[in-house]
């Protein structure tokens, strides 16, 4: 098997020893055989097209026709038309009949790259050529069949895709059926040297300069770097160096030059996100608010309970549990209110008499009820409040909650909130 992955790296170019990147190429291998479709997970730029090439060149449809379709390029009102053809006049400017893909590349392979761009109508098509290889074409009546192997392709988490709504979950198991997944460069630091010293041996073939060379320092930059764009990433900056770099031998000053820098991670403190909150629904201050308003609640709370249970046995005043309170250090006494007075024991050190609401003598029963600190508790009352403000009308409520009337509406949905 070591040997078979090497020729397919011969072959296809493709440079790396790396443990995940053999386990990729041998999963692609042993799956070209066979007509099962196939997913390839990475990020941007670590070669996924290159593992369809693969796997459609040791197939058994290698002599028959290869197209790779970019579905995030193709606007989303042709893209129907792109995959499955069109009739004459079927829309506007549709002049003619047109073939598409998956007619002229029957028998074939087709390479869906950035599948996760994928409108869901045209995802409800794929999945019916998928499971029965018929489609219709756009504007006509007529089931037509199709045998062609689909490869897909996505840098996204499509799992996670279906669970918003944003990607055919039945879909997603139909495409998944192989996986392979294709590891970012950071990830191989043991081939970033190697694609480095081919890419830049190649540039200096193109351009007729000598290669260009690394000292020790230089190497270690260029192999703990992030390299956020991968493989694409590195090629490109080899070819800036190739061209542009002065010195032959590069030095870590001189890589330094061609890094993009990379933004220090800020030093203010964080605030943990709600869980279950979309982006954008609230503004972040508001959260903050939310949250300081909870903690003085609680802090209130707290306070009124000792209180009364000082009033209940004054003895435990002098008890070090509220001398040391936290709460009584940060709390500064109201002036009087005229009422019936009753002095909190000297206990507790304040400049004026802390006055509690009597009657006859008596103490009133007093029972506090927590109020819920939970952030959706708080944002389906506001939403409430808000309707009940402008009387009905979701327009002004969303303006005064400060989001978008669409976001209300799935508020309302979400909470089961009847206007």
């Amino acid at each position: 098997m070591d040997n078979n992955i090497q020729s397919i790296k011969n072959r296809f170019g493709i440079i790396g020893n790396s443990p995940a990147l053999n386990y990729a190429l041998q999963v692609a291998a042993q799956v070209s055989n066979t007509d099962l479709t196939v997913l390839i997970n990475g990020e941007s730029g670590v070669g996924k097209e290159a593992f369809s090439n693969v796997i459609h060149s040791l197939s058994a449809r290698k002599h028959n026709p290869f197209i790779a379709v970019n579905c995030g390029a193709i606007p989303e009102g042709t893209i129907d038309s792109e995959l499955f053809g069109h009739e004459k006049g079927s829309f506007t400017g549709a002049v003619d009949s047109r073939k598409g893909y998956f007619e002229t590349v029957n028998g074939g392979t087709i390479f869906l790259d950035e599948i996760g761009e994928m409108p869901l109508g045209t995802q409800a098509r794929l999945l019916r050529v998928l499971e029965t290889g018929e489609f219709i074409r756009v504007g006509s009546s007529k089931v037509q069949k199709t045998d062609v192997r689909v490869v897909a392709a996505t840098n996204r988490d499509l799992l996670e895709h279906t669970q918003q709504g944003k990607f055919r979950e039945d879909l997603y198991y139909r495409l998944n059926t192989v996986p392979i997944r294709v590891p970012a460069l950071r990830d191989r630091k043991e081939d970033i040297i190697l694609l480095f010293r081919k890419f830049c041996v190649d540039f200096a073939e193109r351009y007729k300069t000598p290669a260009i060379q690394l000292d020790e320092e230089a190497r270690n930059i260029l192999i703990n770097y992030t390299w956020r764009g991968n493989v694409r990433e590195l090629k490109n900056m080899a070819e800036q160096i190739s061209v542009l770099a002065q010195d032959k031998l590069v030095n870590a000053n001189e890589l330094r030059r061609f890094l993009p820098e990379i933004p220090e991670p800020s030093r203010l403190p964080m605030i943990a996100a709600p869980q279950g909150k979309s982006n954008g629904d609230f503004a972040s201050e508001r959260d903050i608010l939310y949250k300081l308003f909870f903690d003085m609640k609680k802090d209130v709370t707290e306070l009124k309970k000792m209180f009364f249970d000082i009033l209940q046995n004054p003895a435990i005043a002098h008890t070090g549990n509220f001398q040391d309170s936290h709460v009584l250090h940060s709390f500064h006494p109201q002036p009087e209110v005229t009422s019936t007075a009753v002095p909190v024991p000297t206990a507790i050190s304040s400049p004026q008499p802390i006055i509690l609401q009597q009657d006859n003598n008596k103490i009133d029963h007093h029972e506090e009820v927590e109020e819920t600190l939970s952030i959706a508790d708080k944002e389906k009352e506001l939403i409430v409040k808000a309707l009940k403000k402008h009387k009905g009308k979701r327009k002004d409520a969303a303006l005064d909650l400060g989001i978008s009337e669409r976001t209300l509406y799935r508020k309302l949905k979400e909470y089961n909130i009847n206007e």
